[in-house]
């Protein structure tokens, strides 16, 4: 049996998918609403640990996310319940040593508290996702506009069925124990790259508009509290985070290569649709 939490996002609900095609039983952690198809429903709150002894019993391994307020509180409950390994999203900037971002410091904080857990690891650290382009669907729903932060930064963003992928190699057996896996996707391309592949498969003529550092620090600040607008504009502006490299990683552990960015976007055309 594995736990994933955050099972409904970017990557969990990958995670889900991908083991339940390899016919593995799942046990999805929710603290409400209806949890995915085929997956054993349990109730949990990562942010209030003794909440997880049902959710861990007889749980063979877990898939983790990062940065919840008692991380060490959690990995307690996952040893005591006696899971073999831990498999954690984290990202990049984890390694970075800076404590003044507050991403870096969550992403470090998570992974001390697995390594000191006692509980084997793995430790994925991948690129921006794919996924993330989802942000662009309530603007071209109203025309075929969009207005981009960061618009000069090269990233090899990474497909979360990708990440979904290598973390389920990872949960299933012990061979990637110890393992930090950088994740990429097969190309490094800009905003306007990525936004003219979408515009091919959708048949629109799509039009990029950079945003001003100003603008970009408006719109972002009505979204998430400061130090996480801070932290992107380290990583971004600041150049303290290079995600442009594109990395073999995916291909060494699945063996086969990462997905395109266009193969993404012929899946997800739909999300898109006015």
């Amino acid at each position: 049996m594995i736990l994933v939490t955050g099972a409904t996002g970017n990557v969990g609900a990958e995670v889900v998918a991908t083991l339940i095609a390899a016919g593995t039983p799942v046990r999805a952690l929710q603290r409400k609403g209806e949890a995915p198809p085929g997956t054993q429903a349990v109730t949990g709150d990562l942010n209030e640990p003794q909440s997880l002894g049902p959710a861990l019993a007889g749980v063979d391994a877990v898939f983790l996310l990062p940065g919840y307020q008692d991380m060490p509180g959690v990995l307690d409950q996952v040893r005591r319940a006696g899971a073999a390994r831990v498999v954690l999203l984290s990202g990049g900037s984890a390694g970075d040593g800076d404590p003044d971002n507050a991403v870096s410091r969550y992403m470090a904080e998570s992974e001390a508290a697995v390594r000191e857990s006692g509980v084997p690891w793995t430790f994925l650290r991948p690129t921006a996702f794919m996924s993330n382009s989802l942000r662009w669907a309530p603007q071209l729903r109203k025309g075929d506009v969009v207005h981009e932060p960061f618009a000069g930064v090269r990233v090899a963003n990474v497909d979360p069925h990708d990440i979904a992928a290598v973390a389920v190699q990872a949960l299933l057996t012990p061979a990637h124990e110890g393992q930090i896996y950088h994740l990429s996707g097969p190309e490094s391309l800009l905003p306007a790259d990525r936004l003219q592949v979408l515009g091919d498969v959708l048949g629109r003529d799509l039009v990029l508009r950079p945003q001003t550092n100003d603008e970009a620090r408006a719109e972002m600040s009505a979204a998430m509290p400061a130090k996480y607008v801070d932290a992107f504009f380290r990583f971004y502006v600041d150049g303290t985070l290079d995600e442009a490299k594109v990395l073999p990683t995916v291909e060494q552990v699945i063996g086969r290569p990462p997905r395109t960015f266009r193969q993404w976007a012929v899946e997800h055309a739909e999300a898109f649709a006015s």
